[in-house]
């Protein structure tokens, strides 16, 4: 009887080998496999699929997405806002510079501060020793005064904001080697004088207008002649400093005559009335008055804010 193959070979403890001859794998070749794609979250199958993403926000150029608020950059809405808010700049700006322009010409503050150092001299001499001066008329160039620098009896800003300045400063100085130097003191010491320039200013102006004088001198040109003071009164201040109070008071007494004599000299070529109608003898003696009374008013303003640094307990 014949027995079938397959049950001969199981017999026998033989496997029937598989057709194609080839032997089982243990494990999985995933060399020739392409790489996984990337997920958003750590583990496999998990998360946003990152394949595709753009990192630079909506399409944008490189890095935009790093600037807080770039994706409204492209808003329509942002950009007409954007527009406005800077046509409204615009016309702020334009504002301020009409009104200061209106008054505070910034032509006419040129004016003042056209000075060289030659100029400065020939002023600090003529502040000191006005009595060596002759002619005290001002220069003109078509119906227009000509520069400080080139006329030393025109009035300027430089040596007032500079003396000014330098006035604090020695106040400081001077309160220092009294031991009684504090920033409070230095600022009560700006403040004070600044208030009192800004009062002379006032005054001056409302005399101006009350006594209806029709002159040459503008506002500007009260600043420059009340700011002359300060240069006296910083020399007052070292006189002080180094020989007590008699060099003070002599330097007060001698800068008080020289101011005073600057001054009268100076504004009667601007205040005097020049044309000869029937107002011209009352018009010429209120003139006067307020020329005496600016002139003597510098003095006392000088004794008025170096007499207290001076003499400081």
């Amino acid at each position: 009887m014949d027995v079938p193959s397959e049950f001969r070979n199981r017999k026998s403890g033989k496997r029937r080998p598989k057709k194609g001859g080839s032997k089982p794998q243990l494990y999985e070749d995933t060399s020739m496999q392409p790489p996984p794609s990337q997920h958003y979250g750590g583990q496999q199958g998990q998360g946003i699929d990152m394949e595709g993403y753009d990192p630079s926000g909506y399409g944008g150029p490189p890095g935009m997405s790093q600037i807080p608020g770039a994706q409204y950059l492209n808003d329509p809405m942002a950009n007409m806002a954007m527009q406005y808010g800077q046509s409204l700049a615009g016309q702020g700006t334009e504002f301020v510079h009409k009104n200061i322009e209106k008054y505070v010409s910034t032509s006419r503050m040129k004016y003042y501060f056209a000075v060289d150092t030659t100029y400065v001299m020939k002023k600090l001499g003529l502040l000191c020793f006005p009595f060596t001066q002759t002619d005290w008329s001002i220069k003109f160039n078509q119906d227009q005064p000509v520069a400080p620098r080139d006329d030393c009896n025109a009035p300027d800003l430089y040596i007032p904001s500079m003396a000014f300045v330098t006035y604090i400063l020695v106040a400081g100085l001077v309160l220092g080697t009294h031991n009684k130097f504090t920033p409070e003191q230095l600022g009560i010491q700006t403040s004070s004088a600044l208030v009192w320039l800004i009062l002379e200013l006032f005054v001056l102006n409302m005399s101006l207008y009350i006594m209806n004088l029709k002159t040459d001198l503008k506002y500007l040109d009260i600043v420059a002649y009340c700011g002359y003071k300060f240069v006296g009164m910083i020399l007052c201040l070292l006189s002080g400093m180094l020989f007590e109070s008699t060099g003070y008071y002599v330097t007060l007494l001698w800068f008080s005559i020289t101011i005073a004599f600057f001054l009268v000299q100076t504004l009667r070529v601007k205040i005097l009335p020049h044309s000869e109608d029937s107002n011209y003898s009352r018009g010429s003696k209120r003139s006067l008055y307020l020329i005496l009374s600016i002139s003597l008013l510098q003095p006392v303003m000088m004794w008025w804010l170096t007499g207290y640094i001076m003499f400081a307990k």
